[in-house]
């Protein structure tokens, strides 16, 4: 049931809230042209604090796997958001990535035995059909490379989700995330680097303090309490989650910088809420059987004589 899930559901929210402001920091505060560079530098300085703050370091296994898990859910992603951004409109992207969590609900089934039920599926092109109501508009643009890099980010980042949730680290919740920042931050920076060029010789205030926010909160806090989600709730529950971000984008659209917010974008927000809510839902398990003492000559002592009776003629 909701109620009994709804502390860790409502933690793990709040990171994908946190990364629905993403787009008004870097539209106001970032300089302009460098989606790269502010990957890197929302990755590896909070990475590198977390390790140094928790003063542990991968062990055995777990260097190959933090650099799997950084890659699959920051590195890559994180780059193939930026073809995407950079090819398509922000609407079609968005939409195209709401279909991450039917991905983590197919690779959930087939890597953690997860039961594919029919309200997920449902949730999910719910949670699609929301999303494009809020943000798509008429008349998109399509390119297919671009449409190739959303639909790879989606996958990526589910996959990173469901081994991440298959793959449960013996480290401290804050080490795990620190190892996963830094590998992805490590990845993304040649990238950047061959991509964009060098970063900007003068950094301004408001760019320093966008960089900061996007570092400690965006990255070191969000990806704590997202981390720690997947640890407590289903993968595919968290994946549904993440579709919080274009409702809080979309949000803070209308409050901060005074775009207009039709019926039909409010309509897509309620349905992305409903398709929220319900993919949270699970079917409470059947209880345990109860099991009564037999009592030699007594009732419970004739009832399982009877039963094995039956048992015995049905099988004959």
């Amino acid at each position: 049931m909701l109620r009994n899930r709804l502390a860790p559901v409502l933690l793990t929210a709040f990171a994908p809230a946190i990364w629905g402001s993403t787009y008004l920091v870097t539209t106001e505060l970032l300089p302009p042209g460098r989606p790269l560079l502010a990957g890197v530098l929302r990755a590896l300085p909070a990475g590198l604090l977390l390790i140094a703050l928790t003063r542990r370091l991968p062990q055995g296994s777990w260097w190959w796997r933090s650099l799997v898990l950084g890659a699959l859910n920051i590195g890559a992603f994180f780059a193939l958001l930026f073809v995407a951004a950079y090819r398509l409109p922000g609407g079609v992207a968005a939409t195209v990535g709401a279909v991450q969590p039917l991905v983590a609900a197919g690779l959930s089934a087939a890597l953690l035995g997860d039961r594919l039920s029919l309200r997920t599926v449902l949730s999910g092109v719910a949670g699609v059909a929301g999303v494009s109501l809020l943000v798509l508009r008429a008349g998109a643009h399509l390119d297919g490379l671009g449409l190739a890099a959303a639909l790879g980010g989606a996958v990526v980042m589910a996959g990173g989700v469901v081994l991440a949730k298959r793959w449960t680290s013996p480290a401290p919740l804050l080490a795990t995330t620190g190892w996963q920042l830094t590998a992805g931050g490590l990845l993304l920076l040649p990238v950047a680097l061959l991509v964009e060029g060098a970063p900007p010789a003068h950094l301004s205030v408001d760019n320093l303090l966008g960089y900061a926010y996007l570092s400690m909160v965006g990255a070191a806090l969000a990806y704590a309490l997202w981390f720690r989600g997947i640890r407590a709730l289903p993968a595919t529950s968290v994946t549904f989650l993440g579709l919080l971000s274009p409702v809080v984008a979309t949000a803070l659209g209308w409050l901060v910088l005074g775009q207009s917010l039709s019926p039909v974008q409010l309509l897509g927000g309620f349905v992305v809420l409903g398709a929220l809510v319900a993919a949270q839902l699970r079917r409470p398990r059947p209880a345990a059987p109860v099991l009564v003492a037999a009592v030699p000559g007594g009732r419970g002592d004739r009832s399982a004589r009877s039963a094995r009776s039956e048992s015995f003629h049905s099988h004959s």
